[in-house]
């Protein structure tokens, strides 16, 4: 698909149609590329779902559209209409779901939709819950199976803008122009992962980007997604406190820090990050480069040991600068 610089290349005048898809993987295909259409991020369609009364988490989303296997009607019913999709639109979506559903060989006991009232995850309801700011105070309760979702996300008013993304929003990373799940390891300590961490000189009290080690790392979940060729935000999806971004900090104590935010959007530049080819062309080996400065991101210190915080800096070509990027399948 064609690009200028870092823009997304022309919009799509018609939603994309599902009477192609024969498969559920086909149908999935086609859901992510309505919502690619739509123009909107999974935060976005959240809260366009909420303001319709519909339960549509944003981690939902990301999950089910990064599977091949075929979704629930209500899930349909709900992420379509979330992206602006008129009641007969709809419907054609509905018919398309329930023709492959037919093709399929079900299981006794399968079909999710005997169950009606039943909700679209596993999950309760979204309530009120605690900003990431409020997360350091949990740290050490990370690895504990939390039942909880994510708060509405905003609802935007502003129309959505139709756009496409290419085909390979990474050079060198095989992800889906939806975004992909991920693990992020220093390259230097593999068997260390990015994640939620501490400042360990106690000036900046909230969550911070950090590693360690990946067995100890269960959540958050690291979620990339494509705003543009080879521009990408870091969500870390965590299951109490839904949905943080990764904001390069540019003042005050935590000044160079990453933190994980929730108020995301996709034109906020600290949160976006270029992803560049580093090293030999046939590893996923990248520097990370936040867009809001042309820096690099870094360990501080240059630090290997458990702990040390991701930073960013000049790019020097140093080690700590090198990152390994492994797409893993949705949770």
């Amino acid at each position: 698909m064609s690009q200028k610089g870092d823009s997304l290349s022309e919009p799509l005048q018609d939603p994309p149609q599902p009477s192609q898809a024969k498969t559920p993987a086909e149908f999935t295909a086609a859901l992510r590329t309505l919502r690619v259409w739509s123009g909107l991020t999974y935060r976005q369609l959240e809260g366009k779902a909420t303001a319709r009364a519909d339960t549509l988490p944003a981690s939902t989303i990301a999950t089910t559209l990064g599977r091949v296997t075929l979704p629930r009607e209500r899930f349909v019913d709900a992420f379509t209409r979330a992206c602006g999709l008129s009641d007969e639109e709809v419907q054609k979506w509905l018919e398309a779901r329930r023709r492959v559903a037919t093709t399929e060989s079900a299981a006794p006991g399968d079909d999710p939709d005997d169950k009606p009232d039943r909700p679209l995850t596993d999950v309760p309801v979204p309530v009120p819950i605690p900003r990431w700011r409020r997360a350091v105070g949990l740290l050490g309760a990370v690895g504990i199976g939390v039942a909880g979702t994510l708060g509405a996300g905003s609802l935007f008013s502003n129309e959505p803008t139709h756009t496409s993304m290419p085909e390979m929003p990474v050079s060198g990373l095989r992800m889906l122009a939806v975004g992909s799940w991920a693990h992020i390891h220093p390259a230097r300590t593999p068997e260390l992962c990015l994640t939620e961490g501490r400042d360990r000189t106690g000036r900046y009290q909230t969550a911070v980007a950090a590693q360690r080690t990946c067995e100890k790392v269960i959540q958050p979940r690291v979620f990339l997604e494509p705003l543009g060729k080879n521009i990408v935000q870091i969500q870390w999806h965590h299951p109490k406190y839904g949905i943080g971004c990764l904001t390069v900090l540019a003042e005050g104590p935590g000044r160079n820090l990453l933190e994980p935010r929730d108020d995301c959007a996709d034109d906020n530049q600290a949160q976006q990050f270029r992803l560049e080819r580093y090293g030999l062309p046939d590893t996923a080996h990248f520097r990370i480069r936040p867009v809001v400065t042309g820096q690099c991101l870094s360990l501080r210190d240059q630090d290997t040991g458990e702990g040390a915080e991701i930073v960013q800096g000049r790019c020097s070509g140093a080690a700590d600068q090198d990152f390994l990027i492994k797409l893993i399948p949705p949770p």
